[in-house]
């Protein structure tokens, strides 16, 4: 049996802009760290002449190609897989909770996939081929943030050529420790359908429109700003960063919050948070914050019902761990 696992991402600053619609315009650049919470993936040969694939669903076929779940069935093709095979995929935090699950998933797949036929593929590459199934295989209106933080862990700032081409470099935090003790992350409650928020922004950043490219080119710059802040452990103003960056990422999309957030993350900043946003592409999943005492936030948003995930950063990125 092959297990492999792939961690999800938190975004820091500049996320959105990692779309093909606006880096090949205008080239994007954004901040992000892989956490401690993974997809992992399990294979196995099987004797019933049968793939049998379990993740929400379970589906047998003996067929590739009427396989229903997208990734699955693209991934298998990549590697031209011919004998059928049990796979089954579990998850630390469900999907649609804007941690770059679908990355993920992809990208631990895909790393099973090349160790099951002996192939020894460099993470850029996983990366890379993960990108191409959701991007241009899947159709689906998604970055590449998820698919390379998933490949490569660690905390690190992602430059998007309008080539295509995505540089990694490694984000050097002064004080690191302080930075992820005071960051907090709450679970709003809500799933949602990424998707359907970000097409939203794909359509309007594919037609041109001078608002949504001028956010975008915005945010692009706060990606640049909140890694400043970050690098000379100024991190009360990184906080300062992330409430704005918060401001305009809800001018994107009227789903990208509700009434309900709204008030949680004003109750936030009302009791000790500097900033926040809420992770991915919005409208529901998680809440971060950057506070000065985490404890006393936390404290407080638990009583309003919400839970905090406790988290680590992830430094290894793609791993077979059996």
């Amino acid at each position: 049996m092959i297990i492999s696992r792939s961690p999800l991402r938190i975004s820091l600053g500049g996320g959105g802009t990692d779309l093909p619609s606006y880096y090949k315009i205008n080239g994007g650049r954004l901040i992000a760290a892989a956490i401690d919470k993974h997809v992992y993936i399990t294979i196995a040969e099987t004797f019933n002449k049968k793939f049998i694939l379990k993740y929400s669903k379970l589906e047998t076929t003996n067929n590739i190609k009427k396989i229903q779940h997208p990734i699955f069935r693209e991934a298998l093709k990549e590697f031209n897989i011919k004998k059928p095979l049990n796979i089954a995929s579990h998850a630390d935090i469900p999907a649609g909770t804007g941690l770059g699950s679908s990355g993920s998933f992809a990208v631990a797949l895909l790393g099973a996939l090349s160790n099951y036929k002996n192939k020894k593929i460099k993470k850029n590459i996983i990366a890379e081929k993960a990108c191409d199934i959701e991007i241009n295989k899947l159709k689906e209106p998604v970055g590449k943030q998820d698919q390379y933080m998933a490949s490569f862990g660690g905390v690190n700032e992602l430059v998007f050529l309008k080539s295509g081409k995505v540089i990694v470099k490694k984000l050097k935090i002064k004080n690191l420790k302080k930075f992820k003790k005071n960051l907090s992350i709450f679970f709003t409650g809500y799933t949602r359908n990424a998707s359907q928020i970000l097409s939203s922004q794909n359509k309007k950043t594919n037609l041109m429109d001078s608002k949504m490219i001028r956010n975008l080119d915005e945010v692009k710059e706060i990606g640049f700003n909140s890694k400043a802040a970050l690098e000379n452990g100024n991190f009360k103003e990184y906080g300062e960063i992330l409430n704005y960056h918060w401001s305009l990422k809800k001018k994107r999309s009227n789903n990208m919050s509700n009434k309900k957030i709204n008030y949680l993350y004003d109750y936030a900043l009302s009791n000790g948070a500097i900033g926040g946003k809420l992770i991915g592409a919005g409208g529901g999943g998680f809440l971060m914050f950057y506070s000065e005492d985490s404890n006393q936030l936390k404290k407080k948003i638990k009583k309003k019902g919400l839970v905090d995930l406790n988290f680590d950063f992830d430094y290894e990125g793609i791993t077979i761990v059996g």
